[in-house]
This record gives C-alpha cells, sequence and structure tokens, in this order.
C-alpha cells in the first residue's frame, strides 16, 4: 500500500473503531434492501457464514423447469431439494403443482412450513423418518466444496430418494468434485453451467445420474470418467 502524502495530514478522519462501526451499518443496510427484494421473490438475503451463495434467475429458472418436465407425467410426484432454496422457491413460484420440500440449515425458510425440514450436513441421516425413500427426484448443492461435505450429503440423497438407481439426482456442485461425484452417485457433468447471483471464482456444474438428452445441453460424455 502506499504511504499517504503529508498534505493529507489536515484531512478529517475517522477512528478505526468509528470506520468499523460505519462499515456494519452500511453492510447491514444493504442487508436489509437485499432482504427486500428477496422476500418479493420468496428469498432471503445471502448469508455467507452459511455459505450461501443464491443462484441467478436464470439458472434457477432453468433447473426448476428441467425438474418440472422430469416430473409432468408421473401422478405424486414429489422433489426434495437439499441446501438448494434457490430451486426450491422457482420452483414454487412457477410451477406450483410439483410437491417439493426443502431440506435447508437455513431457519429463515421455516415460513415455507411443512414443506420445510431443518438439515445439517453433519447429521446427514438425521431426519424425520417420513421422509427416508419418499421422494422421486432429489437436487442438492452441498454448502462447501469439500470431499466429507458431499459424502455425507449423498447419503442423504440416497436416504430420501425412492430408488437410488433409478431415482432421478441432480448436483450443483464445484467442478474440483467431479471424482467424488462420479464415485458416489455414478452422476455425470452436463454441458449446462449454473451461475451465481454474486460470481464465484470456482467453476460449478450440474452433475445428473440420467442423460437429459437435448436438454441443459445434455452430458458433457457418456463414458463416465
Amino acid at each position: 500500500m502506499e504511504e499517504e502524502k503529508e498534505d493529507d495530514d489536515d484531512v478529517p478522519r475517522l477512528s478505526s473503531h468509528a470506520l468499523q462501526a460505519l462499515q456494519e451499518y452500511m453492510l447491514e443496510q444493504r442487508g436489509q434492501e437485499g432482504e427486500g427484494d428477496g422476500e418479493e421473490s420468496g428469498m432471503v438475503t445471502e448469508d455467507w457464514r452459511m455459505s450461501q451463495f443464491w443462484y441467478d434467475a436464470s439458472t434457477s429458472a432453468c433447473l426448476a423447469a428441467e425438474i418440472h418436465h422430469v416430473c409432468a407425467s408421473q401422478p405424486q410426484f414429489r422433489v426434495a431439494c437439499i441446501a438448494c432454496p434457490s430451486i426450491f422457491v422457482e420452483l414454487k413460484k412457477s410451477f406450483p403443482g410439483v410437491s417439493a420440500h426443502l431440506f435447508e440449515y437455513d431457519h429463515r425458510f421455516g415460513k415455507y412450513g411443512s414443506d420445510f425440514t431443518f438439515y445439517d450436513y453433519n447429521q446427514p441421516l438425521d431426519l424425520p423418518q417420513q421422509h427416508a425413500q419418499g421422494f422421486d427426484t432429489v437436487v442438492a448443492d452441498p454448502p462447501y466444496l469439500s470431499k466429507e461435505c458431499f459424502e455425507k450429503t449423498a447419503q442423504t440423497m440416497k436416504h430420501l430418494a425412492k430408488d437410488p438407481q433409478s431415482s432421478q439426482l441432480l448436483v450443483l456442485t464445484g467442478a474440483v468434485q467431479r471424482e467424488v461425484v462420479w464415485l458416489s452417485l455414478g452422476a455425470q457433468p452436463c454441458v449446462f453451467r449454473p451461475v451465481h447471483r454474486n460470481k464465484l471464482g470456482n467453476e460449478f456444474m450440474l452433475f445428473t445420474n440420467y442423460d437429459p438428452v437435448d436438454r441443459l445441453g445434455g452430458w458433457e460424455s457418456t463414458k463416465g470418467l
């Protein structure tokens, strides 16, 4: 950092404590503004302390449409959304006929009542028994890019899926997780690339255990890894 010029000495400066207080106030104000915008669409403000990074409108719309396509012809179809409230909210908004349930750590989404269940990936099977093997499609976005986090989330996905072999499984996670996704779920990357509202440095991908063929660009490869 460059040294300040001597003729800047007469410019009034805030103390470090006052500057910190001002920064916190500005962040709080921005957060309140963002939450107001989010409430209109059913979302809440991202909380980075919980590793929350919402997907942009286009990504959420594309994935909700894919899920709707998969389940449109099947009665009593149920969808589990694990740690991916962006997609859950979009499903509720655009396809209210789809029975979607959110498994999420953030209690703010408790406003969805019986369609919300608290979920901590550290306790992958600590869920109400009524949800076991209860979902035709399971979509997940593990909160952290670690092998441990993904493997525990994958346990939850298999626990919730009616049949881990035939149920549709969709995972949004970093490209660095490609191998563990394949080994855990037999899921492969699609050409489609998810995008976050706030751009992230890590490349994210969508993995599915079924080939969407002409949707979402299809699989990048049909030969696994």
